[in-house]
């Protein structure tokens, strides 16, 4: 009697905790006060997909969850407005935590080694796709919803509307992640500068070419060079903007895809193969054979020595003084300020921030003196190849959640992303998942004071922007080496060269402990034999592939731009 009397107290007390009202009067006071029309969907449909969501949570009524991510804007509002808004319909409490990148992969990792339910769903960069596959230790998202979870899989889902399924998917088919978030990587520069006509003379006279979006890493190099102590509207300028403190940021600045810019790794979308943009190098089952050129990897390669050779020389030589000793937080602000004519490596994440009402870079009627686009290329790039880095901050779900709490988070991510929510969720952070919220009329509407980024998401460029790929068996530990090993070379501590000899000897200590430890089975790395560069590159070339390239005897190759108007013509055609 005491035991039943203590459990109805319990029952009593969940019921308590949870909202005093949940259903569908709190999702259509939703739909008509956050919503206001702002969806994919019709208004029928939003109540017909919340619905969906009101009647699949009643099992799990007064429970209370919690959840984790970076903070950005979008998830700002996902754990401010979004949770608050779940919980009123479903009767779900959701604690949406806001922490720091590194932080979320620190508890994830702590999580996937200790067993312990830390959280019961996280959203992780789609970068550890590799990770998630090889240790199995995230749930399948594929098994997941066709079968446990298929019960609280909303109907109206439609997984082939996100448009970084590719980055989730693993070599067995599966998708492990679902999308919530995703910026790009791009290039950044004042529109309104370049087309000035003294500035487009003077370019013209000094250069022999059009001053214009610069289609490779030569032409950008001479607008650095020539905006670079210019005085525009009465100040000096910097013709470049980038970060050079060694600092766990600095890694970022690599991993995403730098090294794919200059020309590293194979052709192949959405990441090179066998040898991806790290310059790991897999064999025809998956497993990583090398990192080094001497097993046949490029991380060490020429494209890869030319790449962070170019970084240097044009941090020294074309970015504010104070650049170097920045970190990316420090840095990212900067062309808002007005003095910065282009930048080769912008978050499109900062797009919220760089189009407020006021900045020097935004013009009276709201839309930007700047513009996004495309990526300039190295000398080593080649047709094929990926071209800049994408990232997708994705919902994980680990095996260590109890299946009750994995059905309640899966339900809350579920709805954040949902077509209902999506338009809107879109429209506060300007990080698009779906292709039918990037078909919105609105976002048509609104492009002209967004800087190009809705022209470069409806355009066919996007696919060759890609996040971190399945050759990398385990992000954490491989991630970390990255900022450690270029730092060294940021500081001049070491060449370009050997930074990079040493970077790609870390990683295969790491490879090779994962091999020697079989925890990975037989999708676990394989070292391979070591060669010289001229041997890795004709194995390569016979097998119609690229990487190692052999050094290129002129790394300035002939400068070429395009201009931006006839580009986005073009891609609108």
């Amino acid at each position: 009697m005491r035991k039943k009397l203590f459990l109805s107290s319990a029952l009593f007390a969940m019921a308590l905790c949870g909202p005093a009202h949940a259903g569908m009067d709190e999702a259509k006071a939703f739909l008509d006060t956050e919503i206001n029309g702002l969806s994919s969907l019709s208004r029928a449909d939003q109540e017909k997909e919340l619905q969906w969501f009101v009647d699949a949570a009643k099992p799990f009524a007064g429970m209370e969850i919690k959840v984790v991510s970076e903070t950005i804007p979008t998830h700002e509002y996902e754990s401010k407005v979004l949770a608050k808004a779940f919980a009123d319909i479903t009767g779900i409490k959701v604690t949406h935590d806001l922490i720091g990148e590194g932080d979320v992969v620190e508890k994830l990792q702590t999580q996937m080694q200790s067993g312990e339910n830390i959280y019961d769903a996280y959203v992780n960069d789609s970068d550890l796709i590799g990770t998630h596959w090889r240790y199995q230790q995230a749930r399948s998202l594929t098994d997941w919803m066709a079968n446990e979870g298929k019960d609280v899989t909303n109907p109206m889902l439609d997984v082939d509307d996100f448009i970084g399924k590719s980055f989730t998917t693993a070599p067995d088919g599966k998708l492990y992640q679902l999308p919530d978030q995703q910026f790009a990587n791009l290039y950044w520069f004042r529109y309104d500068w370049f087309n000035d006509e003294k500035n487009k003379a003077d370019f013209k006279a000094k250069y022999g070419y059009d001053l214009g979006v610069p289609v490779n890493w030569s032409a950008y190099e001479d607008i650095a060079e020539f905006f670079t102590g210019r005085e525009v509207d009465g100040k000096k300028v910097y013709g470049h903007m980038d970060y050079g403190k060694k600092d766990p940021s600095l890694g970022w600045r690599f991993t995403d895809a730098w090294l794919s810019m200059a020309g590293n790794g194979d052709k192949g979308i959405p990441n090179g193969l066998p040898v991806d943009e790290w310059g790991i190098k897999v064999n025809d089952k998956s497993q990583p054979v090398g990192s080094c050129v001497a097993r046949g990897g490029d991380t060490n390669g020429p494209a890869s020595v030319y790449a962070i050779t170019k970084y240097l020389e044009w941090l020294k030589k074309y970015a504010p003084p104070e650049a170097q000793g920045m970190t990316f937080g420090e840095a990212g602000p900067l062309p808002a300020q007005g003095s910065i004519a282009q930048q080769i490596f912008w978050y499109t994440v900062f797009t919220a921030d760089t189009v407020k009402d006021g900045l020097p870079v935004v013009n009276a009627d709201g839309t930007p003196k700047w513009r996004m686009a495309p990526s300039p290329h190295g000398v080593y790039w080649k047709d094929g190849m990926k071209l800049g880095y994408q990232d997708a901050g994705s919902w994980t779900i680990l095996k260590s959640t109890p299946d009750d709490r994995a059905k309640a988070a899966w339900l809350y991510a579920q709805f954040v992303v949902s077509k209902t929510v999506d338009s809107k969720k879109s429209d506060v952070g300007l990080t698009f998942i779906r292709q039918s919220t990037l078909d919105n009329q609105h976002f048509t509407d609104r492009a002209p004071k967004l800087g190009g980024l809705i022209e470069f998401y409806r355009s066919p460029a996007r696919l060759q922007w890609s996040p971190t790929g399945t050759n990398v068996p385990d992000y954490p530990k491989l991630a970390q080496l990255w900022w450690q090993n270029i730092g060294d070379a940021s500081s001049g501590a070491k060449t370009p060269q050997e930074a990079m000899d040493a970077l790609c000897a870390e990683q295969e200590k790491v490879l090779a402990r994962i091999e020697k430890s079989g925890v990975q089975g037989d999708k676990g790395p394989v070292l391979a034999e070591e060669h010289d560069l001229a041997y890795w590159n004709a194995e390569a070339v016979k097998a119609g592939n690229l990487a190692p390239q052999l050094p290129v005897a002129n790394e300035k190759e002939k400068p070429m731009t395009v201009n931006y108007d006839e580009l986005i013509k073009s891609w609108q055609k």
